[in-house]
């Protein structure tokens, strides 16, 4: 397996984070007017499951351990059923905008979390970084408030498990991860998200007509289904190989910012200064972070 550097760390970070940042309004129009909020979770880990075992056969096969399969079924667990499930279904109880604010909770939460496990110091660079990053965030979502909100405290609390259930799998798991391959990791994990998330979803499944379903909807399905959760899933271990923790959960910043500027480039929103100064903060704490010294810099005295 190649050896990766950082840049490509960023890079498909970066790309998740544009591909993730639609997800919240694509996933709102459907859910859960149209698809049961514990539908589209089990089409998430099902599909994903899939396309990640079809992909498999593509790339060399890595012998995976029973140690490591047990470490898998438990980073399913954090990163996906807890992460996916308690995502999905709080934002069927959340507005949009709620939900936003409540994801950019992440870097702090996977920063203290960090600290406490792997022992990753809060410098004032980093934790700077962590507050600029974001305040860039809370000035574009907040300058959408003049919306109808439609927040429920029930629907924030569960986004709040998603984010501290995914910090969890970023902090704990990092090693497990980068000792395989995107797939190999993903399609075992995905694997026991399917079997964990279907009792849940099992009455949601069999009292769905799915053929009053249109091609947009379709469509929508898809996209929340091969882009938002295989794509993104295949590049995120690229990061967690190269990038501590807060540095990857730092491009949860990045994803307002993407969904705001394809409202502008679509003509549903128009460009203004709250996007210039989101953006140029959202960076520079981003920069920061990835500046701030780690463990081992530290040692290196």
């Amino acid at each position: 397996m190649a050896k990766l550097n950082k840049q490509q760390g960023h890079l498909a970070l970066f790309t998740s984070s544009l591909v993730f940042g639609l997800n919240i309004p694509i996933a709102r129009t459907i859910t859960p007017g149209i698809v049961d909020p514990f539908l589209m979770t089990f089409l998430r880990m099902f599909g994903a499951a899939v396309l990640f075992w079809i992909a498999s056969l593509f790339i060399q096969k890595e012998f995976v351990p029973r140690k490591d399969i047990l470490f898998f079924f438990s980073s399913a667990v954090f990163a996906i059923v807890i992460n996916q499930a308690s995502f999905i279904v709080g934002l069927s109880k959340t507005s949009p905008i709620d939900a936003s604010l409540v994801v950019t909770l992440s870097p702090v939460i996977t920063m203290l979390l960090a600290a406490i496990f792997i022992k990753e110091p809060i410098t004032l660079v980093k934790a700077l970084g962590v507050l600029i990053g974001a305040s860039g965030a809370l000035v574009l979502i907040l300058s959408s408030t003049h919306n109808e909100s439609g927040g429920s405290l029930a629907g924030n609390l569960l986004v709040l498990l998603s984010v501290t259930s995914y910090a969890l799998y970023l902090t704990l798991f990092k090693n497990l991860i980068s000792r395989y391959s995107s797939i190999t990791s993903m399609k075992w994990m995905f694997l026991f998200a399917t079997v964990l998330t279907y009792p849940m979803s099992h009455r949601a499944i069999v009292e769905t007509d799915f053929t009053t379903f249109d091609t947009s909807v379709y469509l929508r399905i898809g996209y929340v289904v091969a882009l938002a959760t295989f794509f993104t899933y295949m590049l995120i271990p690229i990061g967690q190989k190269t990038l501590r923790p807060t540095t990857i959960s730092m491009y949860n910043y990045l994803q307002p910012i993407a969904a705001s500027f394809l409202a502008v480039a679509i003509g549903m929103d128009r460009f203004g200064w709250d996007k210039i100064i989101s953006t140029v903060l959202v960076f520079t704490g981003v920069y920061l972070v990835t500046q701030s010294k780690s463990r081992i810099d530290h040692y290196r005295r």
